[in-house]
């Protein structure tokens, strides 16, 4: 079934769009349903992960927050999302740049010129001050560009990035559905088990991440993982044996996980390259 990542900028109509993309196919439309899992498994309120996740976060939330936790929590969340049967239609939350490797999945930005997105706002909101509806406008685009670049390295305006990128000044919520609704008949977007596989590797790495990061032992522990049909690829230096076996532990005790090749070295056996 088809599924659909979508970014957008505020006043894009982006909104309508997922909306009617997820009425056509009788799909699930997700966005705020990830606020709630992502608080349940980092143990605090939801708006605090609605702060963090839109880079308006406090001084205390920073210092509090586990480092990149948040964004290691919300990628899991948003693999397990997609990997359930039926497809879906995911908007926001990084899922764009996240499921960009899965053949199946339509990554897809939603984007309008300020002036037309400020008009549609000042509507939206019954206000007649332009000046501080555009400035709202723009500090919300300025927080999502920081997020990607934050956890994705990466430029959310570059269409590079994604599959399609509608224009709203130019198309209707209408024309913009049914060039989506278009690309999810073509042959090429067709879920496969090979893809499937994709999806399911993706979303094991996620887990990876996440037990290692909840796991007190492995905690500070930085890895790299590669994923092949459930066989985990382990990489990178840690600091002893006893490290080791806690990291092949955590992997191997996952669901999905069918075998381990860890390539981990200590750093008693490690010397850097012009040593000795």
């Amino acid at each position: 079934m088809p599924l659909f990542a979508i970014t957008r900028e505020m006043g894009s109509l982006g909104i309508d769009v997922a909306q009617n993309i997820a009425k056509e196919l009788n799909i699930p439309l997700i966005h705020h349903e990830v606020i709630d899992a992502v608080a349940d498994k980092m143990r605090v309120r939801k708006s605090h992960v609605v702060r963090l996740l839109n880079e308006k976060t406090t001084l205390f939330d920073r210092l509090t927050s586990a480092d990149t936790a948040s964004s290691l929590f919300t990628a899991s969340e948003i693999f397990d999302l997609a990997c359930k049967p039926g497809g879906a239609v995911l908007r926001g939350w990084g899922a764009a740049f996240l499921l960009r490797a899965v053949p199946h999945a339509i990554c897809a930005r939603v984007c309008a010129p300020l002036t037309l997105r400020t008009k549609r706002m000042m509507e939206r909101l019954n206000s007649n001050d332009g000046a501080q509806v555009a400035q709202e406008i723009r500090l919300n685009d300025e927080a999502h560009t920081a997020v990607v670049r934050r956890n994705f390295d990466a430029d959310s305006r570059d269409a590079d990035h994604y599959d399609i990128v509608l224009n709203t000044e130019r198309l209707s919520i209408d024309d913009a559905t049914q060039e989506l609704l278009a690309l999810a008949r073509r042959p090429l977007f067709q879920e496969t088990d090979a893809t499937r596989q994709v999806l399911q590797d993706l979303r094991l790495g996620a887990h990876i991440r996440v037990a290692l990061r909840i796991n007190p032992p492995t905690r500070s522990v930085i890895v790299g993982t590669q994923v092949t049909s459930g066989v985990v690829k382990l990489t990178g230096i840690v600091k002893d044996d006893d490290e080791v076996e806690n990291v092949v532990a955590v992997v191997k005790g996952l669901p999905g996980t069918k075998s381990v090749q860890s390539e981990l070295r200590t750093m008693h056996g490690y010397r850097p390259r012009g040593s000795g």
